[in-house]
């Protein structure tokens, strides 16, 4: 019974010549994203916020700068630290993280000016600014982490 009362459903449905189903979206248009301009046109970039994303990051640069000075100071008066192991060991950290500040510092020098410079001009490509991000990548790759292991040879 219950098929007698689909195939009834489903010849009413055919008889009655339903209209199809219409998506309220723009027409397909293979120039384009619907607009009828093509992509290229329609596409929009500030040179404005690329710079001041360039600015932001390279004014990271000025704070690290005043944290590292910071550092330093903190670091003066240590002395001698032949004969006292915490001494070594708080001067070897110290020379650990001069360094990975300096370079964080320098990264984000690189990278605002790479910013600033893709904002200003707008001229590169969208791989050329990919390309020159991976560079920055590579030159200041992080160490692995690896707090909480034990140092290797133990």
């Amino acid at each position: 019974m219950a098929w007698d009362e689909w195939e009834g459903l489903k010849a009413d449905a055919a008889a009655r010549s339903s209209t199809q189903m219409q998506l309220n979206q723009y027409p397909a248009d293979p120039g384009g994203g619907g607009t009828g301009i093509p992509v290229t046109e329609s596409l929009k970039s500030e040179k404005k916020v690329w710079v001041q994303a360039g600015e932001g990051v390279t004014g990271l640069k000025a704070d690290i700068s005043k944290a590292l000075t910071g550092l330093e100071n903190g670091q003066a008066g240590l002395g001698d630290t032949a004969g006292c192991q915490s001494a070594g060991a708080q001067k070897e950290l110290y020379d650990s993280w001069k360094k990975y500040v300096g370079d964080v510092s320098a990264r984000c020098g690189e990278l605002g000016g790479l910013l600033e410079r893709s904002g200003h001009d707008l001229a590169k490509t969208d791989q050329a600014v990919l390309t020159d991000l991976d560079q920055l990548k590579v030159k200041y790759a992080d160490t692995e982490a690896v707090g909480g292991q034990p140092p290797k040879g133990r």
